[in-house]
């Protein structure tokens, strides 16, 4: 690279022009006016000419110093708008998460609202998603739903998800009670679209040879799912994680005990780049909550 004059030669120079003050440019700078004297003296020398004419009680600026002058100055201001803009990006208090809209209702919610409670000056913006994440480079951490056979590079799963199967505490099959896995053959069923395999782990886990289509109500939105169960028109096999708010609170019960593996489990993925402190800080609070569902 060209040897260039020194960054402090140039600041002292700009200060000078603008206050055509030696004295003035120093109290700006917060030095002598004699180091500032000395930085102009010797970018004259770098460049061979003079940039200000020396008056008794005054400066003026040169033919050459006006001239020079303005490039100086946008040069200094990009420096000033680059290293503030990196300096800010360090300082940031913000920390970006995307995340399935299901999973983010019933569980983020509740760990934004402690994480909070702790750190109350770091904002978290949560983008909802639904099949498909948002663009790349949004997010700080990204939370996805993927399949244990294919997951993306460098996931990391946050834990072992079950399935449920549910209904309202009223529901009833042909008029009775839920009480025999036999019933669901008859029983309306909720599906979630994309998750198939839901109910086909249902019928294998209770012996159920196969599930015709019942013209029960479907929709893309787990968490919806649960709340139509939870209004009687239908059960439904859902991710424990995503059901749990619904039986904590009775408005769904589970008339049979499971212990089903989902093939589906949640992930986060974590920016390659350097995280700021506040990313790193909501990384480890997040990973603890994960690390607290497999209990």
């Amino acid at each position: 690279m060209k040897h260039l004059p020194h960054l402090t030669f140039l600041r002292s120079f700009e200060a000078a022009a603008r206050h055509l003050s030696f004295t003035a440019a120093s109290e700006e700078l917060n030095c002598t006016q004699s180091a500032v004297s000395n930085h102009v003296r010797s970018l004259e020398e770098y460049i061979g000419r003079p940039l200000f004419v020396r008056l008794p009680r005054a400066l003026a600026l040169t033919e050459v110093g006006e001239a020079y002058l303005p490039s100086v100055r946008h040069a200094l201001q990009e420096i000033d708008v680059a290293t503030e803009a990196l300096l800010s990006q360090k300082r940031r208090r913000e920390v970006v998460v995307s995340c399935p809209t299901s999973l983010a209702s019933v569980w983020l919610a509740g760990v934004l609202r402690d994480f909070h409670l702790t750190h109350p000056d770091i904002l978290v913006t949560v983008h909802g998603t639904v099949w498909s994440d948002v663009e790349q480079d949004v997010s700080d951490i990204s939370i996805t739903m993927d399949h244990t056979d294919d997951l993306p590079d460098g996931a990391v799963q946050l834990w072992d998800e079950r399935l449920v199967l549910v209904c309202a505490p009223d529901f009833r099959v042909d008029g009775a009670p839920l009480t025999d896995p036999a019933q669901l053959v008859r029983a309306r069923r909720i599906q979630v679209l994309g998750r198939p395999i839901y109910w086909e782990l249902m019928a294998r886990h209770f012996g159920i040879k196969s599930f015709e289509a019942t013209g029960g109500h479907k929709t893309d939105v787990s968490t919806l799912a649960a709340r139509l169960a939870a209004q009687g028109l239908g059960c439904a096999a859902l991710p424990r994680v995503l059901a749990r708010p619904y039986l904590d609170q009775g408005e769904l019960i589970e008339p049979f005990q499971t212990d089903i593996r989902n093939p589906w489990v949640y992930c986060a993925r974590f920016k390659s780049r350097t995280p700021t402190p506040s990313v790193r800080l909501f990384k480890s609070w997040l990973l603890d909550a994960a690390a607290r569902m497999e209990g």
